[in-house]
């Protein structure tokens, strides 16, 4: 009655090897899930009016530090958004939260943000490489100079790298992308890329953060993280 099926232990080694070398094929092992590593950042289940979870704060230049809470927002995705809300209008004035369980080299962080007020300036930003608040890339949005720029700050001095002029408009919610390879960067927004451009200044792996100007009250959801080989 068995004579057309196989032995259990024939079978067993057969799974084996195939597993073995999909997981080969894949990269393999614990390394390859490591450069694939992904975080999106589960703001809904945040508790409303504290600081966000899993997040430091710091400042670029002089002024207040930041004051960063979880606030509803029936715009939000889902409900809730991570707000700066201390409108200190010192004008070099660069709130961080930076995300401290998650470094990378290369990366491709994409986040939506909201400029809700703002007198000084109506910015949001992203923080890739962060070495400390003083060190960094950051690509950032400004709904009231109608542009996109990507910098790297040095020892504290904002430095421009790249740019694009485009209408950003205040109290709608913006999609914002940077994708760092190597010393390669590309900058997108709204789902459209805007330029790439390429830099070696900070060459090792470093924090996330979102990033704002001024005295902008900004919002961000939707903050999607992957780590890339």
């Amino acid at each position: 009655m068995n004579g057309h099926r196989l032995p259990y232990f024939p079978v067993f080694i057969l799974f084996v090897l195939v597993v073995a070398v999909a997981w080969t094929v894949a990269g393999g092992g614990t390394h390859a899930f490591a450069q694939s590593a992904a975080m999106v950042i589960a703001i809904a289940k945040m508790d409303v009016g504290s600081p966000p979870a899993d997040f430091d704060f710091a400042l670029t230049g002089q002024g207040k530090a930041g004051q960063w809470r979880v606030v509803m927002d029936t715009t939000a995705s889902g409900g809730r958004a991570i707000e700066q809300s201390d409108a200190d209008r010192t004008d070099y004035r660069f709130p961080l939260a930076i995300q401290h369980s998650f470094s990378a080299k290369n990366v491709d962080a994409s986040v939506r943000f909201k400029a809700v007020a703002g007198t000084v300036d109506q910015a949001g930003g992203i923080v890739v490489r962060l070495i400390d608040p003083d060190n960094y890339y950051v690509a950032r949005a400004n709904a009231m100079e109608d542009n996109v720029r990507f910098y790297r700050v040095v020892k504290g001095r904002r430095q421009e790298i790249a740019g694009a002029n485009l209408r950003v408009t205040a109290n709608e919610w913006h999609a914002l992308g940077l994708k760092a390879e190597g010393d390669s960067f590309a900058v997108t927004f709204d789902g459209k890329k805007l330029f790439s451009t390429k830099d070696q200044t900070f060459a090792e792996a470093g924090k996330f953060a979102l990033w704002t100007k001024a005295d902008s009250i900004t919002r961000f959801e939707q903050i999607d993280l992957k780590e890339m080989p």
